[in-house]
């Protein structure tokens, strides 16, 4: 496939007038597969990297953690229609006996025709119980070296992001020594900075869903926001319009940088759909337009009802962040922070032929996977 006259995202995180070739599913550079090859007409659109979403529940009524593989195919085909085309969902709190058979469905799954399946999040159970947002406390547990290694062992190492609240009895050790088999990434925590940056000090570097379920930030007393900023720590943004003020979006970008800030959708299973009651984490969830609360608890959010690509244009058309900024934050920096750049988050050769055609209004106009066209 050859994608002619567009205006590609390249790796100087800028637009540039061109051709992008895609041979066997990879692109490639290779000028000589010209007049072989299907062609699409770029003319006047904006080539970027299929989006990598490594923070969702759920989508079209459907839960990660249901462990149900036709499930995980519906939300993967419809990840892959909104041109995410890649994703690690996360899980919620629950026992250990639950999530081996969560993980065993995500190894076992053969994705079809959706986004690739490229990792999970274990968000929960390590979390503080008086952070817990919309995580079942009756599930909640310390960090556990043990049981995080009987995890991945039966993921397959495909545990790439693990979320911990880092004042828990037994979170430092669970740091330093589990940092090299996962992202370590402060979440649902009542840390304060110096707890926070002893953390990323032990080797903790990113940051679930910044601002939610942790601290603000004080003139007298700093908190993790602070301390993440200070050491260079990806955070994860949820640009849905509900979860963060777009002053903030903006202030975020400017103050951490767009390298360091990854675009998350942190959807739930009402994503897709319409107003009602749902469940998440195995409790009821009420949703109405954009928000997801909790049943019975109106204040707290409940993930959100947004795809990553609503997200993405969310960030550009009505918070005001640059294009390119917002590109990099859903393509790039997500691949990047669970090890998957080399294939995912690219229009550079050598990656997987993911490319998702826009308008200048940030409309999708085609999804092409693996130089194949889904849309």
């Amino acid at each position: 496939m050859i994608i002619k006259n567009v205006y590609a995202y390249t790796k100087e995180h800028e637009f540039c007038k061109k051709d992008i070739i895609i041979c066997n599913g990879r692109i490639t550079e290779d000028t000589l597969l010209y007049g072989q090859k299907e062609i699409i007409d770029g003319t006047g659109l904006f080539a970027i990297p299929g989006l990598v979403d490594i923070h969702l529940h759920g989508a079209v009524g459907h839960d990660f953690c249901d462990a149900d593989e036709d499930g995980l195919q519906k939300i993967a085909c419809f990840e892959a229609q909104n041109g995410v085309l890649a994703i690690c969902p996360a899980t919620m709190s629950y026992p250990e006996e639950v999530l081996n058979g969560i993980i065993d469905t995500a190894v076992a799954h053969k994705n079809r025709c959706g986004a690739d399946l490229a990792g999970i999040h274990l968000e929960g159970p390590f979390i503080n119980p008086d952070m817990a947002g919309a995580q079942n406390p009756k599930y909640l547990a310390k960090p556990d070296i043990d049981m995080f290694k009987r995890l991945q062992k039966r993921a397959k190492g495909l545990i790439k992001l693990v979320s911990i609240a880092p004042e828990l009895d037994g979170a430092m050790e669970f740091t330093r020594l589990c940092r090299d088999m996962a992202n370590i990434s402060i979440a649902h925590t009542c840390a304060d900075y110096e707890i926070t940056k002893k953390a990323f000090a032990l080797g903790a570097r990113h940051m679930t869903h910044l601002y939610n379920a942790m601290p603000g930030i004080g003139h007298r007393d700093p908190g993790p926001v602070t301390a993440a900023w200070e050491q260079g720590a990806e955070a994860e943004l949820i640009a849905d319009g509900v979860h963060i003020h777009p002053a903030v979006v903006r202030l975020t970008f400017n103050v951490f940088g767009p390298e360091h800030i990854i675009l998350v959708s942190d959807s739930m299973m009402a994503c897709g759909l319409s107003d009602g009651q749902y469940q998440l984490g195995g409790q009821k969830v009420n949703v109405h337009g954009k928000r997801a609360v909790l049943a019975g608890h109106p204040k707290t959010i409940a993930g959100s009802v947004t795809n990553l690509f609503e997200c993405m244009r969310n960030a550009v058309i009505d918070m005001g962040i640059p294009l390119e900024y917002a590109v990099r934050a859903a393509c790039e920096n997500p691949a990047k922070a669970i090890g998957i750049y080399n294939d995912y988050g690219s229009l550079e050769p050598g990656h997987y032929g993911n490319v998702v055609l826009i308008d200048k209004d940030i409309h999708i106009c085609h999804i092409i996977q693996k130089g194949s066209i889904l849309k």
